[in-house]
């Protein structure tokens, strides 16, 4: 669990941050069991009313465009949205060009750093590692 205040953020701008979510689980036309399990943890983390869930649903048959996602983001639930869309786009093992592509236009639409995707992805890839290393400890215990 990632200590985080997604949670603390104004509802419309935690609907906003859910919907950019969707518009990168669907960004390659392809949502593995492990993007769609990272999507589902980080959807209960921003605390949606039933309502704004369903919508967000919807919004991974029917994606919106990149344009109505960033309509209500910005600082905070930005970087926190291009952190979470970051670790769904590696979830699968794989970050393709398109995936890369949008990453890189959500961080230039928020005015970040060039290479704040470049150093999110190099943290993903360490968190993903110290994580595997947890599950090779755990197959490990027994006798």
């Amino acid at each position: 669990m990632l200590p985080d205040t997604v949670h603390k953020l104004p509802r419309e701008e935690r609907f906003a941050y859910a919907r950019l979510l969707a518009y990168i689980a669907r960004i390659d036309d392809e949502l593995t069991i492990d993007e769609m399990a990272m999507f589902e943890q980080r959807l209960g983390t921003a605390l949606l009313s039933p309502n704004q869930r369903e919508m967000i649903r919807d919004d991974l048959r029917n994606p919106p465009s990149l344009e109505e996602c960033m309509e209500n983001l910005s600082g905070e639930a930005g970087r926190l949205a291009l952190r979470d869309a970051v670790m769904m786009a590696a979830a699968d093992g794989n970050v393709d060009e398109d995936e890369r592509d949008a990453l890189e236009d959500i961080s230039e639409v928020l005015g970040l750093k060039e290479d704040a995707v470049d150093q999110l992805l190099q943290w993903t890839v360490k968190g993903y590692r110290w994580m595997k290393e947890g599950y090779d400890i755990l197959d490990n215990l027994e006798e």
